[in-house]
């Protein structure tokens, strides 16, 4: 899961850098549109977010739990930054690397 969440922050990235913004915030079919794209992800990072907890309470990894929360919120702050691009670009990267750190850490961690 954990793979699948790091190539998904990578696409999102891609879309960062390659779309353009929509020209409205308050346009709804974009935003039903960019619902139904990212529902598989927020399905995953749900999935994600409540099997690290139980790695690390079984003590497999050696991960703080707040860590796997905050990297949750952060990944979902990313998806909503690759659609709406209401973020300097630097904040956007710290998100990012901050996320993969994490997910390298659990990699490393299994």
């Amino acid at each position: 899961m954990t793979k699948q969440l790091k190539q998904h922050l990578d696409r999102l990235l891609n879309r960062f850098e390659t779309e353009k913004a929509p020209t409205s915030f308050s346009d709804k079919p974009f935003f039903i549109n960019m619902k139904k794209e990212t529902a598989s992800l927020h399905d995953l990072l749900e999935n994600w977010e409540s099997r690290a907890l139980k790695l690390i309470k079984d003590r497999t990894i050696n991960v703080h739990p707040h860590q796997i929360v905050s990297t949750k919120e952060n990944i979902e702050m990313i998806i909503l930054h690759s659609y709406y691009f209401d973020v300097r670009r630097r904040r956007y990267m710290e998100l990012q690397q901050s996320s993969h750190y994490i997910c390298d850490l659990i990699l490393k961690e299994l």
